[in-house]
């Protein structure tokens, strides 16, 4: 049961129950990412039968989700140069040759993304109980950045549809709580099982709605996602990795009264897990229902940003 009144308490309570600190070592950067290992990666790899491939990605322009909080606002795409221009002969190339070049303005996490493990702290601590102001400074992320990740992002990948198993229409209400008992159902439903080092993708069907009526809130507001609750199951069963097709991976509004992002609070700091947002699980989902095939091979390389405490990602699944 979740006392709304006392989030502080209860993250406090599941923090030292599910913490994963000094399990690597202390020197550790990599958090769960270190149950990816090369056996799994060759478990991934043998998934794929048919060879076909999925993005996984929102597409990186002004039509996203980001209406500016916290600085956070949809890419901008400027050329500096065009086709216009090698027509023109204006671009000083010798023999005809012309080309064109571009560059991207945005924030790290507008769009799908990787969270780092220096993106949230608890009480001033980051991952592995390391001082929050030790690690990232105005110089970024010195100790976990984005980059110590960017060589093992690759495994077995495990969809689980809960909008398509629980919801209806194939989604999840908003301010819907995906509990363990929800995930234990999704994955009996699609004959899969999770555990030690998988990359977990966790469909509410969220996304399509938004593509289907707006973008409404998606970035911020109310949306289904995994209750408070599920950080047991998520230490428990040593994923790697989780990512879901949701502004903030876990249920909104909060299952706290005066809270925000308890879940981030524990799983980051504490658990070490990497958390994917935003993810567009639309067409692999589609595919998994059409063969009842719910693993796939799954590459999900961050950008190795020095420094980074989130990135964009691509991420690709083959069957």
């Amino acid at each position: 049961m979740i006392d709304r009144e006392n989030p502080e308490g209860a993250i406090a309570a599941t923090a030292k129950r599910v913490s994963n600190w000094g399990r690597w070592g202390a020197d550790d950067v990599r958090g769960t990412m270190n149950f990816l290992t090369a056996d799994k990666r060759t478990q991934g790899a043998a998934l794929v039968r048919r060879g076909v491939a999925f993005s996984l990605s929102q597409s990186f322009d002004m039509n996203g989700p980001q209406k500016g909080w916290r600085r956070r606002t949809n890419p901008v795409h400027t050329m500096l140069d065009t086709g216009t221009d090698a027509a023109a002969g204006i671009q000083g190339f010798p023999h005809g040759i012309g080309g064109a070049d571009d560059v991207i303005a945005m924030p790290l996490q507008c769009s799908t993304q990787w969270d780092g493990l220096g993106h949230i702290f608890d009480h001033g601590i980051a991952w592995n109980g390391r001082p929050a102001g030790e690690v990232v400074t105005s110089l970024g992320d010195a100790v976990t950045g984005i980059e110590t990740v960017a060589d093992v992002i690759a495994g077995r990948g495990v969809l689980l549809d809960v909008g398509r198993v629980i919801g209806t229409d194939g989604e999840l209400p908003d301010g819907f709580a995906i509990t363990e008992q929800h995930l234990r159902a999704s994955i009996a439903a699609h004959a899969v099982q999770v555990g030690r080092g998988d990359l977990v993708l966790v469909r509410t069907g969220q996304l399509a709605r938004a593509r289907r009526d707006g973008w409404g809130d998606y970035a911020g507001g109310p949306a289904p996602g995994l209750s408070f609750t599920t950080a047991d199951w998520l230490y428990r069963t040593e994923i790697a990795a989780i990512a879901t097709d949701t502004w903030g991976f876990e249920v909104r509004p909060n299952e706290f009264d005066n809270a925000f992002q308890p879940l981030h609070q524990v799983v980051i700091p504490h658990i070490g897990l990497f958390i994917g947002e935003m993810w567009d699980l639309e067409a692999l989902a589609h595919d998994c229902a059409e063969d009842g095939i719910y693993e796939f091979w799954l590459t999900a390389a961050p950008l190795p940003v020095t420094g980074a405490v989130g990135s964009p990602v691509n991420p690709i699944a083959v069957k």
